[in-house]
């Protein structure tokens, strides 16, 4: 592929393609040679890590642009893509065309993400993030206990089976249950399970 990319680019007018190497060192070997303007890096590279290239190449050449070629089209690529400072993330199911341009625009200094992907990118990664956050504060907050109570709950098993199974009081099972309806902020059995299966903090 990156054979046919070469190919590609040096048809181009304007475009000469330095260098093409098959591994992260190579990259760099290269890069140190000819300081390059634009870099194609494949977002994975096996045991290597394209953004850890990435992070590499524009610490030694801050004013090159780092454009990555990936098949991951997932948000968490994509972050770890602008965490590297990359210029612009492309699959590789684009067309050539796209390839072109997106090379001409990074060596011209412009971001390949449009503003408002980005945004929108940037929203559902805080989102995951408070996400997260919120999953590990509930699962510190609960005993073991109500981890038990809240898995049987979720069995739908009553207070009383509860009770008959875990050798504590009816009185002590309720007193439970209320502190996990506190804690994951629901009105009823059937909400805190669903929040609980939400947060991960049980099977659904």
């Amino acid at each position: 592929m990156a054979q046919g990319i070469q190919m590609l680019l040096d048809e181009e007018d304007g475009i000469e393609v330095v260098g093409r190497a098959g591994n992260a060192a190579e990259a760099l070997e290269i890069a140190a040679a000819t300081d390059p303007r634009v870099v194609l890096l494949d977002f994975s590279l096996g045991e290597e890590s394209g953004a850890d290239v990435a992070r590499d190449v524009l610490a030694a050449h801050p004013d090159a642009s780092v454009v990555f070629l990936s098949a991951d089209g997932s948000d968490e690529a994509m972050m770890a893509a602008i965490e590297a400072g990359s210029s612009g993330y492309l699959l590789k199911t684009e067309a050539a065309s796209k390839l072109v341009d997106a090379v001409r625009r990074a060596a011209a200094g412009e971001m390949l993400v449009a503003p408002e992907v980005l945004a929108s990118l940037l929203s559902r990664h805080r989102k995951r993030q408070a996400d997260a956050a919120e999953r590990l504060r509930l699962a510190q907050s609960l005993t073991p206990r109500e981890h038990e109570i809240l898995r049987m709950v979720a069995r739908g098993l009553d207070s009383q089976s509860i009770a008959d199974q875990t050798h504590i009081s009816i009185t002590t099972v309720r007193g439970h249950v209320q502190r996990l309806l506190e804690k994951l902020g629901a009105h009823s059995k059937l909400e805190a399970v669903i929040r609980a299966a939400d947060h991960g903090l049980i099977d659904r």
